[in-house]
């Protein structure tokens, strides 16, 4: 178990910036998500952090110590890859017990480990079966394991399930937090799934082309982004947002909406965008939108369930509303689409920055 630190880490290829000015801890015994889009310097960071690469610029800390200068067999790192890179002639037990060969424990002791770490998987009965003949679920543990069985200072996860259908990948994650919270060992878990990093991560790192934008919570990346990037990024459905102008007092006026609405503690005027989460907004009978309503009309239905996505023509833009339960509307009905002022977020029409959230 330990903390890892970047400290002022850069890193280019040639012209390209893979990752610049990084600041980052990842506390011990901490389940910590680097999300981003492709390219946004996720896997180098892992890099980074395992050995693989060293900084241009910058310190790399692991526990107390400065690791810069250190190859990826000093770290006690253990990294788990997208591609998972079993050893297909080997059955699973031999890979699991493959990195404890390497450094010549004896072999009562690998037995033993191999056991425990087995156990603790679920996967016992696999041991004796080739890579070729498990699914890809049991395939997951099973790199999973190779990692467990040094027994690591962290572990470094490059997007290790995103190659399993959607059903598994929810089962993965619920097995991954567990292993996390049982075994007390430091995660550092790469992803460009969203779902992924709000579900398992104690706190999330936001990259964009290679700097952090934001690190919280997945509360406090959801209810508080702190630029429009994050916002849009965080979300599903993604949120609405609406351009237009902030005036004195607060007053907010859509270009493309008609929408008018005055917003507590919002400073400055100028160009702004306001967001709204498709779960804060609600559609009413048509007329009875008060301060922040909009006429609208029913564009499309998508019913999930548990709760039904409308799509909603407003002006010239489409929202959308999440709505409890399975409501009917008919395509083309008029109705009011009712926003609250005390759960949106208002963005720098330039920067994207935050100026205000009432959240």
């Amino acid at each position: 178990m330990a903390r890892l630190e970047l400290r002022n880490a850069s890193k280019s290829y040639g012209k390209t910036v893979a990752v610049k000015d990084i600041d980052l801890v990842v506390e011990d015994n901490e389940f910590f998500c680097i999300f981003g889009p492709p390219s946004s310097g996720k896997t180098t960071i892992l890099r980074l952090l395992l050995g693989l690469v060293a900084p241009d610029e910058g310190e790399i800390v692991i526990g107390d110590a400065a690791v810069s200068d250190q190859g990826p067999k000093e770290r006690n790192l253990a990294m788990v890859f997208q591609n998972l890179a079993l050893f297909p002639h080997m059955t699973a037990g031999q890979n699991l017990a493959f990195p404890l060969v390497e450094r010549k424990l004896e072999k009562a002791a690998v037995m033993a480990r191999v056991a425990e770490v087995a156990e603790t998987l679920h996967i016992t009965p696999l041991l004796d079966k080739p890579p070729a003949h498990l699914s890809g679920g049991e395939r997951q543990r099973v790199a999973i394991g190779r990692a467990l069985v040094r027994d690591p200072a962290a572990f470094l996860m490059d997007e290790p399930i995103a190659a399993l259908d959607a059903r598994l990948r929810e089962e993965m994650r619920v097995e991954l937090k567990r292993l996390q919270r049982e075994l007390h060992h430091t995660i550092v878990y790469v992803t460009h799934d969203q779902e992924e990093a709000m579900s398992i991560a104690d706190r999330i790192a936001v990259m964009e082309a290679g700097e952090i934008r934001q690190v919280g919570t997945p509360a406090e990346i959801y209810n508080l982004p702190n630029s429009r990037y994050v916002a849009e990024l965080i979300g599903s459905p993604p949120m609405n947002f609406v351009d237009g102008t902030l005036g004195e007092g607060g007053r907010f006026q859509g270009r493309e909406v008609p929408l008018s609405i005055t917003l507590e503690g919002a400073d400055g005027v100028g160009p702004a965008a306001l967001a709204v989460r498709p779960e804060d907004l609600e559609i009413a009978a048509a007329g009875s939108a008060a301060n922040g309503g909009v006429e609208a009309s029913i564009y499309e239905v998508e019913p999930l369930g548990a709760f039904t996505i409308v799509d909603v023509s407003a002006g010239e833009r489409i929202l959308k509303v999440q709505a409890p339960g399975q409501p009917q509307f008919t395509l083309g009905e008029r109705v009011s689409l009712v926003l609250d002022p005390a759960r949106c977020h208002l963005f720098h029409g330039e920067t994207g920055d935050l100026i205000s959230s009432a959240r």
